[in-house]
């Protein structure tokens, strides 16, 4: 099963145990700082693939106290998320809240307010954190965040219009450079390549194998191939449909063929129909012809240039 503790937000996966839960309920996730409440957003099923292994058992349904706690943390977050933003404009600081987690041990002594900021660079917040202590009676922990995980604590929308993967599955960030922009015929407009953090995509990642496997395969820019409907001059790659754009030698017209019926000069010369080394030749009409002997001016010659079989 799989549970999210905000709406829209990031999913986490479950082993229901012996319960069985429908979408929509509230349920108790295992935390360090003890049991949360989370929402159901798949239902229970069985999985045969070997991804989903050790996951963390649910501890059951949320009760009327659990939920009248979470609804009281929920209270708390929205309010340290106000106040640090007012103390922090009051004291003209360059910080950005993105997000706020409070924990909650069950001591009135022990509450811990965890505030999520960035900030272009180092900041000193040290009269801050006596600011927000007296204004919120709790521990406070300020934590500077770069851009890429302040995009997932806040979450948005994409280029694409969906929810931004950061915020809703991706578990790591891996490392995106121009190169593959470039590979995958991308203009380099910063506006149509950068994401809500102000970074490269993350998703330029996931096509890129993909591009690499086809330029390494596929008939290059200009090479000359031979086509179901002729000979032609290749002007264009299009990796998603798998095939490639050819320009006719008779006509000039463009047609759109796939990759699989395109031949270059490589290929056809890969795919020739010539016999192994290890099996001899036939004849027309069936018969095998043995390998001759080597004359004497071959054998010569490999006693010249040394060769290890003789």
């Amino acid at each position: 099963m799989a549970v999210s503790f905000e709406r829209y937000g990031r999913l986490y996966y479950l082993d229901p145990g012996e319960r069985d839960y429908r979408v929509g309920d509230r349920v108790l996730v295992p935390t360090e700082s003890g049991p949360e409440v989370a929402e159901c957003i798949w239902a229970p099923e069985w999985v045969t693939d070997g991804g989903f292994t050790d996951l963390p058992v649910c501890v059951g349904p949320a009760e009327a106290e659990h939920l009248d706690r979470d609804a009281d943390h929920r209270r708390r977050r929205a309010q340290a998320k106000l106040v640090a933003k007012k103390l922090i404009r009051a004291a003209d600081l360059p910080m950005k809240v993105v997000g706020v987690d409070y924990v909650d041990s069950g001591d009135a002594v022990d509450q811990l307010t965890v505030i999520y900021f960035t900030a272009p660079h180092r900041v000193d917040f040290r009269a801050l954190v006596g600011d927000l202590a007296r204004a919120l009676r709790s521990r406070i922990d300020l934590r500077q965040v770069g851009s890429r995980d302040g995009a997932r604590l806040t979450g948005g929308l994409g280029s694409c219009g969906r929810d931004l993967c950061c915020a809703t599955f991706l578990k790591d960030f891996e490392p995106v450079s121009l190169r593959m922009a470039k590979v995958q015929d991308l203009a380099p407009n910063p506006l149509k390549i950068s994401g809500a953090c102000g970074r490269l995509m993350c998703c330029l990642k996931y096509e890129h194998p993909l591009y690499v496997e086809f330029a390494q395969n596929a008939p290059a820019v200009g090479a000359a191939v031979t086509t179901e409907a002729g000979d032609g001059v290749v002007i264009g790659h299009s990796v998603p449909a798998d095939s490639l754009l050819v320009r006719m030698n008779d006509g000039g017209a463009v047609s759109s063929c796939s990759r699989a019926g395109v031949c270059g000069s490589r290929q056809v010369f890969a795919t020739r129909d010539v016999p192994l080394p290890d099996e001899p030749a036939s004849n027309s009409d069936g018969t095998r012809v043995l390998p001759s002997e080597p004359g004497p001016d071959k054998q010569r010659r490999r006693r010249r240039r040394g060769d290890p079989s003789d």
